[in-house]
Parts: C-alpha cells; sequence; structure tokens
C-alpha cells in the first residue's frame, strides 16, 4: 500500500494514521494476509467461527462500507449481517484472493487520504450522517480491522501457518 504521510502540524491526523496503519500494538494488513497460504484460506479448524477468506472478505467489506459512507451521501450499505460476509468459505482463486486485498488495501489509503487532507474537519458531522465524523470512521475502521487481524492471527496460528 503507498504510504499518505499526515500532516507534522497536526498529531491527531498522524496518530490516526499510524493507527490505521497498524504495526504499533498489532500486526499490519499486510503482513497478516501474506502469511496466509492459499491451501489454507478456506480452512475452518475445530472452535473457530470463520475462514481466513471469510474475514478478509468481511475486513474489506465492512471497511469499504465505513469508507464509502464517509465521503459518499448516496451510498447504501449493504443488509447486515449478510451483505458484511461472502457466501462461500473459500476465495474462487487465488486471483479472487489477491483482488480482496488489493481493494481492501485500496480502501484503507482512502480513508488515510481523508484522514490526512487538511481541508477536512475530522470532528465535523458528516452531514448525511447521524452523528458521526470522519475522526470517529476512521477509528472504527482502525478498530474493527485490528479486532479481525487479531482473528486471523489466531486462525493462522491454529492452521499452523504462523510462526514468529
Amino acid at each position: 500500500m503507498k504510504s499518505a504521510k499526515a500532516s507534522s502540524t497536526d498529531p491527531v491526523r498522524e496518530e490516526v494514521v499510524n493507527l490505521l496503519k497498524g504495526g504499533h500494538a498489532h500486526v499490519t494488513f499486510g503482513d497478516a494476509v501474506k502469511r496466509i497460504p492459499a491451501k489454507l484460506r478456506g480452512v475452518k479448524p475445530p472452535g473457530a467461527e470463520h475462514t481466513a477468506w471469510q474475514l478478509l472478505e468481511h475486513m474489506r467489506i465492512a471497511q469499504s462500507d465505513i469508507l464509502e459512507f464517509s465521503r459518499d451521501k448516496d451510498h447504501v450499505s449493504p443488509k447486515w449481517p449478510e451483505g458484511y460476509w461472502p457466501k462461500t468459505a473459500k476465495p474462487a482463486s487465488d486471483a479472487a484472493w489477491k483482488k480482496s486485498v488489493t481493494e481492501a488495501e485500496r480502501n484503507l489509503a482512502a480513508m488515510i487520504k481523508l484522514v490526512t487532507d487538511p481541508k477536512i474537519n475530522l470532528y465535523s458531522k458528516i452531514p448525511h450522517g447521524t452523528g458521526q465524523s470522519i475522526l470517529r470512521e476512521a477509528l472504527l475502521v482502525a478498530d474493527h480491522n485490528a479486532y479481525h487481524l487479531g482473528q486471523l492471527v489466531l486462525l493462522a496460528r491454529l492452521l499452523g501457518a504462523w510462526e514468529d
């Protein structure tokens, strides 16, 4: 993912970007997804609720929804919960996995671009929302991603694919 640099004069924007990128208190998105071998992307070990594919797609879909809500007054969110999860336990192909990863990275970069745009007031209510701000939505993306990245790491460990 291309990096976006926050303004050095705005420590809040800088810290939100750091949180979105990850790598401080938790693994980065890129590091987590590259450590899942293709043969394990659709495997659900005993005790796990989801496969790696389901987690990746859920993260992509939710992140896209949050991003589009943040910047498009006409955006319509998927129906909960079925619209936020893939229909299959495994990707149709390696290309489908790579496409999902690329789209998730692109959407994360777009959220970072919103956060770093000095023309955007992070604290103002989004006009078409119900009290949300860009800051709140960026923090929601970071929180949601961190939660599911933790699940992805645990899943990879259970499958024997994660070595420190």
